[in-house]
């Protein structure tokens, strides 16, 4: 009895292996089936091969060093970015490193990154807060606009009063 039990589990777990991987056969023969007869290196030949070869060639020395120097540039100011986002007290010696981390290859930046993290303890200690607001930019052509016209009313305004005084 116990031969026999043993013997239907084995067979059992044979036919639920098999009934498994039963779908996995067609897709073998279709793969053998999908590959072709004659293996080529490449799909082009002769001149074609070369031509293509050259266009690779010149795309990899024209246009792959500009775009890896921007990449370049572009990651290293990004400290410098985040510094000024957050209002950072030290935004100057933080763009300071960020150009010297250019200079030096790199090997500055990740200490110009962590700066920019950082919260300034000694200067909210001296000035009772961690953000600058001095390096935020004037609203430009309003402030500008508006202190104009006042100027140019308190011209007319003194002009009017030199006129009076006079007549």
């Amino acid at each position: 009895m116990k031969v026999e039990t043993q013997e239907v589990i084995i067979l059992s777990n044979r036919t639920q292996r098999l009934l498994r991987y039963r779908w996995f056969v067609p897709f073998i023969v279709l793969a053998f089936l999908a590959l072709p007869s004659r293996a080529d290196a490449s799909f082009l030949h002769g001149e074609t091969l070369d031509a293509v070869a050259s266009a690779i060639a010149w795309f990899a020395f024209i246009i792959v060093p500009p775009v890896l120097i921007v990449a370049f540039l572009a990651v290293h100011i990004l400290p410098e970015k985040v510094a000024e986002k957050r209002h950072h007290p030290q935004l100057g010696a933080i763009k300071c490193l960020c150009f010297l981390s250019l200079v030096f290859g790199g090997l500055l930046w990740p200490f110009a990154w962590l700066w920019a993290y950082s919260k300034p303890v000694f200067h909210k200690m001296a000035y009772g807060t961690d953000v600058d607001k001095s390096h935020e930019k004037p609203d430009g052509e309003k402030s500008a606009t508006s202190e104009l016209e006042q100027l140019r009313a308190r011209v007319a305004e003194l002009e009017a009063e030199t006129k009076g005084g006079k007549a």
